[in-house]
């Protein structure tokens, strides 16, 4: 007998948390490239070019996304993606790590319940949620980026031949 596979609960991340970060994940694959547009982000990961567009408003008003107007325009990393952290991407999309009330990280949040500061397992809930922000403070969107043996939809990148450039006028460096 199999267990149903739970689609919520209390510690489960919205749609918003995962799309956001499949988003996130396919920017930073682009990073360096020049803005991408959310039609062919929303096709490329088969995610709803409407969501995507209410999501992109809470990754730019928290500094992780820029946009570019125009025929060319659309949406990149505002910095490098081994400088962005799933805790900063998680939390700009979710709002707070908070298993509990009596866990949030703002004390105004924790007077909500009667029993803040005197209850037996308040000091379990802090760290669940010290161990969540502490997981996705550890992983950035440049892991996340790397290419997975035996996914079709971002293969491995092919190994070609460069020609190594001088690294202060970007020409070529001849070779012997």
């Amino acid at each position: 007998m199999s267990t149903p596979v739970p689609t919520s609960g209390s510690l489960h991340f919205s749609t918003r948390g995962e799309y956001g970060v499949r988003l996130m994940v396919e920017l930073a694959r682009h990073y360096g490239s020049g803005p991408v547009s959310l039609s062919e982000l929303a096709e490329h990961e088969e995610l709803p070019r409407p969501y995507l567009e209410q999501l992109v408003v809470s990754l730019r008003e928290g500094g992780l996304v820029t946009s570019t107007r125009g025929a060319r325009g659309g949406y990149e990393l505002a910095r490098s993606p081994d400088d962005i952290r799933l805790y900063e991407v998680i939390t700009a999309l979710e709002g707070p790590i908070t298993p509990m009330t009596c866990a949030s990280a703002d004390p105004e949040h924790r007077e909500t319940c009667s029993r803040s500061g005197c209850c037996n397992v308040e000091p379990l809930w802090q760290r669940v949620r010290d161990a969540i922000v502490e997981a996705l403070d550890s992983v950035t969107l440049a892991e996340l980026a790397e290419p997975v043996p035996g996914n079709i939809a971002h293969p491995e990148p092919a190994l070609v031949a460069v020609q190594p450039l001088n690294h202060r006028t970007k020409e070529p460096v001849p070779q012997p």
